[in-house]
């Protein structure tokens, strides 16, 4: 050979090994970058919140102060003293700004206490036993002769006022004003007497408002005596609990019935109930005790269907007796003060995320409405304001893959619900759920794929003549090309309605084309040996077996629905939910098998039968000399030989399915349950993603769970492969090269 074409060629072999090679690593790296990217994004999930002290001053007359609060903006804050002075002030330095004199109805009068709830509100019980709902409201400005400096101006407004019970003083009084402006006074007195006053504005068909009044002495049925009570911000709810451990709740959501739903020992060694308060929702119920415990309640149904308060997540544990409890006005977060300091815990996650134990003890405290930061003041009247960083309190790894106990549920679940009608509803972000759709799709979809993609690769490949095998194969590898996202639109529009009127006679085509199939082969090895038969039979079987399979579906749909007639009183649907407990969904894995299954089958199949064409035909040909029959052969020789290259062929083939979006976003319902029955459909993780991350807010916790579910089917696609390149080559060792 010419040795200059010879070093052309050799110069050639190295240049395509190095741009191979750096292809090849160029998608390594590529594939490594993205999976950094979206484990980046997802990260912060389980980083650990943070807090900053942001100013620290001292009042003059802390030991007088009842009160204190401040803006979201972390600019201005106040305090609220004996008197009813409200002082306003410069959060960072502590200089006074301004201040307003608040008042009874009756008159000036001093402050008994002061209840801060919602947003900024103040119940103020005055020294004459009356009460005054008062607000205090934040707002920017923008100052247009001043290069639009920006200042944050306040103002406080009265919302209601309640007159002075005939009762005498109390010890203790809760104060609510609803939406619809219905004002709701509950009240303390000695001797475990709670009263409860309640006034509601109505507009008459005249449009005159009339006032409607209702007051009711409640019932207690306690041992000990009460030593906490809290109240829903509506005012339809209030809890009581005693110095026994017992707990007690009563509706007032109807005026004309106002009672005690139940009372009963909470705590069976008789703990004092120290704090109580809602938590965001108005549905859950927080409870501090004498021991430092802080646990969360809410109405779960019993074995009669009633709903009764049932302890459900277990929080802090203080060193000493928990001395009150707020909640925060944007997630389940729970505050509460301990003699080590406060303590921030998130309900549903049952996390505690953050300890603020400044060197005094702290008095009283707020939260900001935004929840991001958190003003206190000590006994020594030290004012401390933080900085909180809090991102995510409702992720960790028991509500992402274990079961929780959520509000309004019964026992725990895996549930997946992003997003509510209603700003104070409890995140679901399980991906269990999501993770077991996957898996669930794809095992209907293999169920339906594989058999069908391997069989028809050994028919083709091995019995069937060289043309038909030339018009098959492009054939299938044509349907690789067509478009998802048709086959979910007809899967969703076609193939489910025609399932769900069919039923019956599917089920049935599946008992009578196995049959038939058996039935025609024992018919077939007698009828085989006449010498116009015996031409058929080689290569062309097929057209034996097409018309039975034909004759076989038809007999199904005629029978059918005589059979639903017959057996389950014309509605199997019906029947199964019924007699099985099984819901038939009309977008469910039947309709994901057959669709899912449609667009796997061509990788398959393409994959298997170019491995069995490729066994050396020396191979076959020994097996045949030695007597082996075509089906033996094949069976014992050339599966083997192949099976590297079709088990490579299954798990690409388990790739493209577990990572198939558009079909199962329009044919499975979208259903996020964890239920094997093939009649309900699901929710997978790829599917969750694109139905989702439109919506979800950047950097929140929907859209960094949705990165974590990329990272985590990212991972499932890898191992997936991991594994199947490993059993293909202790295959390849076992039966050879191929």
């Amino acid at each position: 050979m010419n040795q200059a074409f010879r070093k052309k060629i050799k110069r050639n072999d190295q240049l395509a090994k190095w741009i191979i090679t750096v292809g090849g690593m160029a998608i390594i790296f590529s594939v490594i970058l993205i999976l950094v990217l979206i484990a980046k994004v997802s990260l912060p999930l389980f980083l650990p919140p943070d807090s900053e002290l942001y100013a620290s001053n001292r009042l003059d007359n802390a030991a007088e102060v009842s009160a204190v609060a401040m803006d979201e903006y972390l600019e201005t804050g106040y305090s609220i003293d004996a008197s009813g002075l409200v002082s306003f002030f410069n959060i960072k330095d502590g200089s006074p700004l301004d201040h307003e004199q608040l008042s009874s109805d009756t008159g000036r009068q001093a402050l008994v206490s002061v209840e801060t709830f919602g947003r900024l509100q103040h119940a103020l019980l005055w020294d004459d036993g009356s009460l005054t709902i008062e607000q205090v409201k934040f707002s920017p400005f923008f100052d247009e002769q001043n290069n639009n400096k920006r200042s944050i101006v306040h103002r406080i407004e009265q919302q209601a006022v309640f007159d002075s019970p005939t009762q005498g003083m109390p010890l203790r009084t809760l104060a609510r004003i609803d939406e619809e402006g219905q004002q709701t006074r509950v009240d303390l007195f000695s001797a475990n007497s709670l009263h409860v006053k309640i006034l509601a504005v109505t507009e008459s068909m005249f449009g005159d408002e009339e006032i409607s009044e209702a007051e009711e002495q409640l019932e207690v049925i306690f041992k000990g005596d009460i030593s906490a009570l809290a109240i829903s911000d509506d005012g339809k709810q209030l809890f009581a609990g005693s110095d026994q451990g017992e707990l007690a709740r009563w509706d007032l959501s109807d005026m004309d019935e106002i009672g005690l739903v139940e009372s009963f020992q909470a705590f069976g060694d008789g703990r004092s109930i120290t704090a109580l308060n809602m938590v965001l929702g108005d549905i859950s119920l927080a409870v501090g005790d004498e021991t430092g415990q802080v646990t969360s309640w809410f109405p779960v149904r019993d074995e009669t269907g009633n709903r009764t308060l049932t302890r459900i997540h277990d929080l802090s544990l203080h060193e000493g007796a928990v001395r009150s409890l707020a909640r925060s006005s944007q997630d389940k977060t729970v505050i509460s003060l301990g003699s080590q300091g406060l303590n921030f815990d998130h309900m549903t996650s049952e996390r505690e995320l953050l300890t603020l134990n400044p060197q005094d003890d702290i008095r009283i405290y707020q939260l900001t409405t935004r929840g991001d930061a958190i003003i206190a003041l000590s006994d020594k009247g030290e004012l401390l304001s933080w900085k909180l960083d809090i991102p995510h309190p409702e992720i960790n790894f028991g509500t992402l893959f274990g079961k929780v106990w959520y509000e309004g549920y019964d026992k725990p679940v895996y549930a997946w619900q992003s997003s509510s009608a209603s700003d104070d509803y409890e995140p679901k972000l399980s991906l269990s759920p999501l993770i077991f759709g996957t898996l669930k799709g794809t095992f209907y979809a293999m169920l339906f794929a594989v058999p069908l993609a391997i069989f028809g690769a050994i028919y083709t490949s091995q019995f069937a003549r060289p043309r038909l095998r030339g018009i098959v194969k492009p054939t299938v590898e044509v349907m690789a090309a067509i478009p998802t996202v048709i086959i979910g639109f007809l899967a969703a529009l076609w193939l489910a309605p025609l399932v769900e009127r069919t039923l019956g006679s599917m089920f049935l085509s599946m008992i009578l084309i196995p049959a038939a199939l058996m039935v025609s082969i024992l018919i077939w090895q007698a009828a085989r040996k006449l010498e116009p038969l015996k031409r058929v039979e080689r290569g062309f079987e097929f057209l034996a077996v097409v018309p039975v399979i034909i004759m076989a579906v038809a007999v199904a749909s005629m029978l059918g629905p005589g059979m639903e007639n017959l057996f389950f009183d014309g509605n199997l649907k019906q029947w199964l939910f019924s007699e099985m407990g099984v819901r038939y969904d009309p977008r469910n894995c039947i309709i994901i098998a057959f669709a899912m299954g449609f667009a796997v089958i061509p990788i398959i199949f393409t994959i298997a039968e170019d491995s069995l064409s490729n066994v050396p035909p020396n191979l076959k040909a020994a097996s045949l000399a030695l007597g082996a029959s075509r089906w033996q052969t094949v069976w014992r020789v050339i599966l083997p030989s192949a099976s590297p290259g079709i088990f490579a062929g299954t798990m690409i083939g388990f790739g493209r399915a577990v990572g198939e979006t558009m079909i199962v976003l329009m044919a499975t319902g979208n259903t996020a349950i964890m239920d094997l029955s093939i009649f309900n459909g699901m929710r997978p993780l790829s599917a969750n993603i694109a139905v989702e991350i439109p919506e979800a807010p950047v950097d929140g916790s929907l859209y960094r769970t949705l990165f974590l579910s990329a990272v985590i089917l990212f991972i499932m696609t890898f191992i997936v492969n991991t594994v199947a390149e490993i059993v293909r080559q202790r295959l390849r060792a076992k039966y050879g090269r191929f």
